[in-house]
């Protein structure tokens, strides 16, 4: 028989890929309208995923609260099994590699919404409502210049130059889309083997900013500088503009070294294969057009 999906987000970065990973393993989807009866939306279904997020960590003290509700709501009515993308920030600073058993100390208000967040679907497992948790770093999407590679590491590299946002030599933990979200839907489907909640941390690909240069250099014959990202402007700005306040909150991750352990993941998914960082990376440089227009 075939399963079904409802897709909350699947407009969006992560949701998108999500929708497509388990429309290609045989599964019907149904992605959710936003301002529709979420309850009714999730009747027949298998599982929800959660990809709701308010873009520009918009009023997420808000928001994110009753997103949580809407989605346990639907889950209790239908039955289905909850997946959802957790990130790092619960962990704060502690040393790592970060994985199932690390305790959450969050050190940013965002970090300590997320954890609750998550207290929430923990609790809700004890009254039978299933949470699968698949954890990642930051995002690369092969489909848009609209992630961190994009928007700032890379966004000067038509002229040479690799943007840090921290300590150049801190590893940082960063996940591949398309290969977060097979590991999303191979998940589901051993969901019946899973207990009420898990937590599974993705280990994706961990590298530095100086590590990525001299990848992206020997990649294209370039030589390529590496310069730091300004946040003095972020600061200045942070009082009218809210996403310069949120990000610069989350300045401490570029400083920090981390990585995501592989253990869990190993253990439930030791089938699991990742995409080699080289052909991601080949995908970044494909989609930087200026990149490409100026060499």
């Amino acid at each position: 028989m075939t399963q079904t999906a409802l897709i909350l987000g699947a407009n969006g970065k992560v949701g998108g890929h999500v929708a497509r990973a388990f429309r290609a393993a045989g599964w019907a989807i149904r992605p959710y309208q936003r301002g529709t009866d979420m309850t009714r939306a999730a009747q027949g279904c298998d599982v929800i995923f959660n990809g709701l997020n308010p873009p520009n960590y918009h009023d997420w003290a808000n928001i994110l609260p009753a997103i949580t509700t809407q989605v346990l709501d639907a889950a209790k009515a239908s039955g289905a099994a909850v997946l959802f993308p957790g990130n790092v920030y619960v962990y704060g600073t502690r040393p790592g590699p970060w994985d199932d058993t690390t305790p959450h100390v969050p050190v940013t208000r965002k970090g300590r919404i997320r954890a609750e967040v998550e207290a929430r679907y923990r609790a809700a497992a004890d009254a039978g409502v299933q949470t699968i948790l698949l954890r990642a770093g930051d995002f690369i999407d092969p489909d848009s210049d609209q992630d961190l590679m994009g928007i700032v590491f890379l966004k000067k590299l038509h002229k040479g130059i690799v943007t840090t946002m921290g300590d150049p030599d801190a590893d940082h933990a960063y996940a591949y889309l398309p290969d977060l979200a097979r590991a999303m839907v191979m998940l589901a489907e051993k969901r019946a083997a899973l207990p009420a909640f898990s937590d599974t941390p993705f280990p994706g690909h961990t590298f530095t900013i100086r590590e990525l240069t001299a990848s992206l250099s020997q990649m294209t014959g370039r030589p390529l500088s590496i310069r730091r990202f300004p946040w003095w402007a972020l600061r200045l700005g942070g009082p009218f503009w809210e996403l310069a306040r949120e990000m610069t909150e989350m300045r401490y991750l570029y400083d920090l070294p981390h990585r995501l352990s592989d253990g869990p993941l190993s253990q439930r998914l030791p089938e699991f294969r990742a995409t080699p960082l080289g052909e991601v990376l080949q995908t970044v440089l494909a989609r930087n057009t200026r990149f490409a227009t100026a060499a």
